[in-house]
């Protein structure tokens, strides 16, 4: 009987993960400049929020949504709404300080920019993923 093999990837992926690491903990580093128990704070208290907080509602929306087109007898169109909303979700999460203006100030002092254009640049992001997305249902659906 063969030893179980442990999955760890091919080399290239391993590569990957290990730069990955590699540059999440250069910009802690950077970014909270050696403080290191807010470092760990941080990453700690990111994995824990994304974890617990976020991943059931990501899941709960995206069952709400499956529900929602279940019934309308729709759940082969439901990509098409689905990602555009997972793309736009990431953009606001990444982007929600400089969207909401919350850091307007810290920003100008570091740019010398304004974070005044983020909040329509992000809607005009979300309308054109999902004009772009109902387009492809369309032709999709017209070719089929």
């Amino acid at each position: 009987m063969r030893p179980p093999r442990l999955a760890l990837g091919s080399p290239l992926q391993l590569l990957l993960l290990a730069c990955s690491f590699a540059l999440a903990g250069y910009a802690g580093v950077r970014l909270l400049d050696g403080d290191r128990f807010g470092i760990v704070l941080w990453f700690v208290g990111a994995a824990i929020l994304h974890d617990l907080v976020l991943v059931p509602l990501y899941g709960a929306a995206d069952q709400a949504l499956l529900r929602g087109f279940e019934a309308a007898g729709a759940r082969k169109w439901m990509p098409y709404v689905r990602v555009p909303a997972a793309l736009s979700l990431l953009l606001l999460l990444v982007w929600f300080p400089l969207i909401t203006g919350r850091v307007a100030d810290r920003y100008a002092v570091a740019t010398g920019l304004s974070t005044d254009g983020f909040l329509a640049r992000w809607l005009l992001i979300t309308a054109a993923l999902f004009g772009g997305s109902a387009l492809l249902l369309v032709l999709r659906r017209r070719k089929g």
